[in-house]
């Protein structure tokens, strides 16, 4: 799954669209590296966000292409 839509998917990131830009600003790491919107999302990828001065890190537990509102915090972990 891209990783935009995983973002979004996993309500990490409200819309895909400010999850694309966040990627394309160089804001998002995967595993330590800088990660474009298009990068593939998989299973046990540290996923670090930076939100301002603040830094959001989580690990991926499971990839949906749905899922409901309650149940979006499940695809991932806070580290």
């Amino acid at each position: 799954m891209r990783l935009d839509k995983f973002l979004k998917i996993s309500r990490i990131i409200k819309r895909r669209t400010v999850a694309n830009e966040a990627c394309d600003a160089g804001r998002v790491e995967v595993n330590g590296k800088p990660a474009k919107a298009s990068h593939e999302a998989k299973v046990g990828d540290k996923i670090s966000i930076r939100f301002g001065d603040k830094t959001t890190t989580v690990e991926v537990l499971t990839i949906k292409e749905t899922v409901r509102k309650e149940e979006a915090a499940t695809l991932y972990k806070v580290l």
